[in-house]
C-alpha cells in the first residue's frame, strides 16, 4: 500500500514537471513591458522593430514591446528624457543638439544607418537650385534639426535662414509642397516623400544633404534616458532588434506580409515602394557604434556654429553590454 502511494506521488510529480517544461517560455515568466515611441507614424522605416515584434523575437527575450506613434514628431525624445517612456526613435543630428541643451539622452541602437533626409522641391517648379529658395517658404516637421542643416546648406549659396520663411507643417511634408503652401520641404525622406509625389503625378526634385557638405550620419536611432542605461531590458531589446533585422534581410517578402498583416491600411503602392527603397539602409548590427561618425558630425555642427563645444561620445552614444 505504501509502495503504491509512493509510486502515485512520483508519477504525479513527473507529469507535473513535464507539463511545466512543455509550457512556452513566455508563459513561464511574465514578459516585461517596454514602450518605444516612434519618430513618426508607422511606416517601412520601422520594419526591423515591427518584424521583431511580430515574429516574437522580443517576446522570446522576455519583452512585451509596445510601439507608439507620437501625436507630435518633436515629442518622443522629450518623453524619454522626462521618464515618461522607455525608448524613443529619434535622429542623430537631433541627439547632438538635445544633449547640448541638457536632455539626459543616450543613443543605444541604430535603425537606419544612412541619411534619408533631403530638401525637396517640385520637379517642374521654379526652384532649380538651392540659391533659388531666397524669399521662399520652407516647410519642416522637427524643430532644431532641420534649421541646423539648412543653415549649413545655405552657406554654400550665400543664403542664411533670414532669407527664407520656415513653416512647421508637422506630418504634412509633401502635401504642403504639392498644395503650394510652401516652396520646399526639409526633412523629406527620399524613400517616402519622393515616391508619394511621383504616385500622385507631382514628382519632386531632391537635394541630398550629404551632397551639400553635410557629413553622413545615422538617420534613425533609438535613445534611452541616461538614468536607465543599466536596465537589462535594453540588451534584450537590442538582441531582439538584431534578430528582426536578420530576418527582414533574409526574408523581405515574408517580412512585408507580416507588416501589412499587422497594419493592413498600409498595403498600398507608396509603402511597397518605400519598403523596397529602405531595405538596403537598415543597420545590420543595430547595437554597434561608429564612434568616429559621431565625432565627425559633432565637429561639423561645431564648425557651423550650431554647437558651442564638444562632448565625449560615450556621454551620449554607447554600445550596451
Amino acid at each position: 500500500m505504501i509502495r503504491n502511494i509512493k509510486f502515485s506521488f512520483l508519477a504525479a510529480a513527473t507529469i507535473l514537471i513535464a507539463a511545466l517544461f512543455s509550457l512556452p517560455a513566455q508563459a513561464a515568466t511574465t514578459a516585461q513591458k517596454l514602450t518605444v515611441i516612434l519618430d513618426w507614424f508607422v511606416n517601412p522605416d520601422h520594419a526591423p522593430l515591427i518584424v521583431a515584434k511580430e515574429k516574437g523575437f522580443f517576446a522570446e527575450r522576455g519583452l512585451d514591446v509596445e510601439l507608439i506613434a507620437p501625436a507630435d514628431p518633436n515629442d518622443p525624445p522629450k518623453l524619454v528624457a522626462a521618464g515618461k517612456a522607455d525608448l524613443a526613435v529619434s535622429y542623430q543630428p537631433q541627439l547632438h543638439i538635445q544633449v547640448a541643451e541638457g536632455l539626459p539622452l543616450t543613443r543605444i541602437a541604430t535603425l537606419v544607418a544612412t541619411p534619408l533626409n533631403s530638401l525637396v522641391v517640385l520637379e517642374d517648379g521654379p526652384v532649380k537650385s538651392i540659391a533659388d529658395l531666397k524669399g521662399r517658404k520652407i516647410g519642416y516637421s522637427v524643430g532644431g534639426v532641420e534649421e541646423a542643416l539648412l543653415k549649413v546648406m545655405f552657406a554654400k549659396y550665400g543664403l542664411t535662414l533670414d532669407d527664407v520663411s520656415l513653416v512647421n507643417v508637422n506630418f504634412s511634408l509633401s502635401p504642403s509642397l504639392i498644395s503650394g503652401q510652401v516652396d520646399a520641404v526639409i526633412g523629406a525622406y527620399r524613400n517616402f516623400e519622393l515616391n508619394q509625389m511621383d504616385i500622385v503625378g507631382r514628382p519632386g526634385r531632391a537635394f541630398y544633404i550629404e551632397e551639400e557638405g553635410i557629413p553622413a550620419y545615422d538617420e534613425l536611432i533609438v535613445v534611452a534616458n541616461n538614468a536607465r542605461l543599466k536596465d537589462p531590458r535594453l540588451k534584450a531589446f537590442i538582441d531582439g532588434l538584431e534578430a528582426g533585422v536578420e530576418y527582414l534581410i533574409n526574408h523581405p517578402d515574408e517580412s512585408w506580409s507580416l507588416f501589412i498583416k499587422r497594419y493592413p491600411e498600409l498595403n498600398d503602392e507608396l509603402n511597397k515602394r518605400a519598403w523596397r527603397d529602405t531595405l538596403s539602409r537598415f543597420a545590420l548590427r543595430p547595437g554597434a557604434l561608429d564612434t568616429r561618425r559621431y565625432q565627425r558630425f559633432e565637429k561639423f555642427l561645431i564648425d557651423g556654429g550650431i554647437l558651442k563645444k564638444s562632448y565625449p561620445v560615450e556621454s551620449y552614444a554607447i554600445e550596451v553590454k
